[in-house]
């Protein structure tokens, strides 16, 4: 079931964030990774459009949405490689439409995903925070 964030979410999706961030992201310093994981709690989650996949009645991932740019997208570990993350974006077109995102070079998980489901690189740019490069992809229009 996915469904809209609630506050009281933050703690279980702060620690699916925790499993999974290092797994896409182990190129990052403890330094950046500490300050994206306060401001994920503080700023992303109570300020983004998010919706929380839930496994019996439990988190297990998340979606948080900028407009129609995915600002972030995390599911648990074991629940990776199930359909589960395109199920999330599916979920997110239906609502919004064709949708864009920033994802790292050097993502081993994210950036297979979203060339899997069809977004296409449509420019390249720098996390601010660490000087790492990325793509600006997007969902061509149906």
């Amino acid at each position: 079931m996915i469904r809209e964030y609630k506050t009281e979410d933050t703690d279980a999706l702060i620690a699916i964030w925790d499993n999974a961030e290092p797994l896409a992201h182990p190129f990052l310093s403890d330094d950046v990774r500490n300050q994206v994981r306060r401001d994920t709690a503080n700023i992303y989650l109570p300020n983004a459009e998010t919706w929380v996949l839930e496994n019996e009645g439990a988190p297990v991932g998340f979606i948080a949405m900028i407009g129609t740019e995915i600002g972030g997208l995390f599911l648990a570990p074991s629940e990776q490689g199930k359909g589960m993350g395109r199920k999330m974006v599916d979920h997110i077109v239906a609502i919004k439409g064709p949708l864009t995102v920033e994802v790292f070079k050097d993502n081993k998980i994210g950036l297979p995903f979203y060339e899997r489901y069809g977004f296409v690189i449509i420019g390249e740019g720098v996390f601010d925070a660490s000087g790492d490069e990325t793509f600006k992809m997007a969902m061509p229009a149906s």
